[in-house]
């Protein structure tokens, strides 16, 4: 006898046996009790949540001659030959590659006809969304009035696709993610009826990989068991068929990109890829490290949600207290990134080694967040010493930098730390402007007017007009003390039309930006006689 996989050998026959949905087995349930049966359902849900097994059970269940409190007795004559899929009762179609305007058409036509035993037909059509808006039309009519003995029960994972004619004339039903521990409860169970031992932590990790689809989990678990067949399936062995990596290196490489350490890096990548690990489950994996991450360092009493044994989470409380929440975020959101591009990826590898090398060197990046990192680098190599070169060597760019700098009116030897605090914020204070001021404040920059106090420059026209109006202007000032906690006076400058605004007013944030350059580039040279 050939082998049954283990989603198919195991797929419940009743509804007590649906783990997960018990909002939607109960609603079922008591209708069948009642004989409220409606005449249309809309199942919506992500693939392997028990749509399709619902609907069998619900098939049964309607045909049952002894039903057992709303559930399919499963002994009948009726029960076995749909459980066998020889009933004419019940017609499974799948509209993936039935979606043309004949097969509605022909449903259309057989409807007419009452069952041969049994009090309803029921029609099954499975991934309905992929009809054809003219098959969906076809069906309309039918599904608004069915006769009494037949009942629709439509299948989908992309209910935004379903057309609002349809959906109104269906009761619908919405099936959940199954739980982590739900899934594994039922791993368990079934393992203990095969007789295969499997560890805990195994089952846990596959429950998790799973991702809410019990149909998935049992098919992880079923090429798990095959290619360690005869053997006690370890956590270490699970990770080795599905090309996992255990959180121990997750914080390994962590800890590598806030060191900025590129070369650390490209070495523990070759390390996994040698070991056989798939690069996009890698990326995903350590995206939810950092997710995890993130909330254990932005919420209290978080344990319970993470879902991680206390070694993994003392080991996160340490790690927590290594990165800002704006690093941690600007880590997921550009490994978020490559997890999009990685599936139609020819080079997955040099795809990861160039985003690994980006996250190392945050000046990659222009956007707030790399800004950031790049000062959280900075102030590292300075808290931990700087080395020092040999005689000053100034490149070309600076030079220029230099001239420039030199074109501009000069600097006063020491700047209000107020002013300061606001150039360091100014990025996240444009961005959190609301419109039109945002629109206005796009060209503008800080500065410092004679008296010390905050100027901001902007362009002559319609944002100096914008902020002629008091009403503005104590707007503008109101965002800016928000941010930084006191209150600022600000004094608003017109940049003169036909001169260089920076002549007379030099640009804070610039300078500031130019010198962190300068200095990151003076640490990463490493001077010839430590050789």
């Amino acid at each position: 006898m050939s082998y049954t996989a283990l989603y198919r050998k195991f797929r419940p026959a009743t509804f007590e046996d649906v783990k997960g949905q018990d909002h939607i087995v109960t609603t079922l349930k008591n209708q069948i009790k009642a004989e409220r049966t409606s005449h249309a359902y809309l199942f919506c849900g992500t693939r392997g949540t028990g749509k399709t097994t619902i609907a069998k059970i619900f098939a049964r269940a309607v045909n049952c001659e002894n039903p057992v409190d709303g559930s399919p007795c499963g002994e009948c004559a009726i029960c076995k030959a749909i459980g066998a899929g020889a009933s004419m009762n019940v017609i499974e179609i799948d509209a993936a590659s039935n979606n043309g305007v004949d097969s509605i058409r022909q449903i259309v036509d057989e409807v007419t006809y009452s069952p041969a035993e049994g009090k309803y037909k029921v029609y099954i059509i499975d991934e309905v969304h992929m009809l054809s808006i003219g098959a969906f039309n076809a069906l309309l009519k039918t599904l608004e009035e069915p006769p009494s003995y037949v009942i629709f029960i439509l299948a989908t994972t992309e209910v935004h696709k379903i057309p609002i004619t349809i959906m109104s004339r269906c009761q619908r039903y919405d099936f959940k993610r199954i739980t982590i521990d739900t899934i594994g409860d039922r791993l368990k169970e079934l393992m203990e009826k095969e007789q295969v031992q499997v560890e805990d932590k195994a089952i846990r990790y596959i429950a998790k990989t799973a991702d809410g689809s019990m149909r998935d989990a049992l098919s992880l678990l079923d090429q798990c068991i095959a290619f360690h067949f005869g053997q006690e399936l370890t956590f270490d062995k699970v990770l080795d068929v599905l090309g996992a990596v255990d959180t121990e290196v997750f914080s390994r490489l962590l800890r590598i990109v806030l060191e900025g350490d590129v070369t650390g890096v490209i070495s523990l990548l070759e390390e996994i890829l040698v070991q056989g690990r798939e690069l996009t489950q890698f990326i995903l994996d350590f995206t939810w490290y950092l997710r995890n991450l993130l909330l254990v360092k932005t919420a209290d009493g978080i344990e319970d949600v993470i879902d991680v044994s206390s070694e993994n989470l003392a080991r996160l409380k340490e790690e927590a207290q290594m990165a800002e929440n704006d690093v941690i975020m600007r880590y997921i959101r550009v490994l978020s990134e490559l997890s999009g591009q990685l599936r139609f990826a020819v080079q997955k590898r040099i795809l990861v080694e160039m985003t690994m090398i980006k996250l190392c060197r945050p000046g990659m990046e222009t956007d707030t967040q790399s800004l950031v990192d790049r000062i959280r680098q900075l102030e590292d190599k300075i808290e931990n010493g700087i080395p020092m070169g040999t005689a000053a060597r100034e490149t070309s760019g600076k030079k220029e930098m230099a001239e420039n700098q030199e074109m501009r009116a000069p600097l006063p030897k020491a700047v209000p730390e107020d002013v300061k605090l606001v150039v360091g914020k100014w990025p996240a204070i444009l961005g959190e402007a609301a419109m039109p001021m945002k629109a206005y404040l796009k060209q503008a920059y800080p500065s410092l007017a004679a008296d010390g106090s905050l100027l901001v420059v902007v362009q002559e026209g319609m944002p100096s007009d914008y902020f002629r109006e008091a009403q503005h202007k104590e707007e503008f000032e109101q965002l800016v003390s928000d941010f930084v906690g006191k209150e600022i006076k600000i004094t608003i400058q017109n940049a003169e039309q036909g001169r260089d605004p920076e002549a007379l007013f030099p640009d804070l944030s610039r300078v500031v930006s130019e010198a962190i350059n300068m200095e990151v580039e003076e640490l990463e040279e490493e001077p010839e006689d430590l050789y």
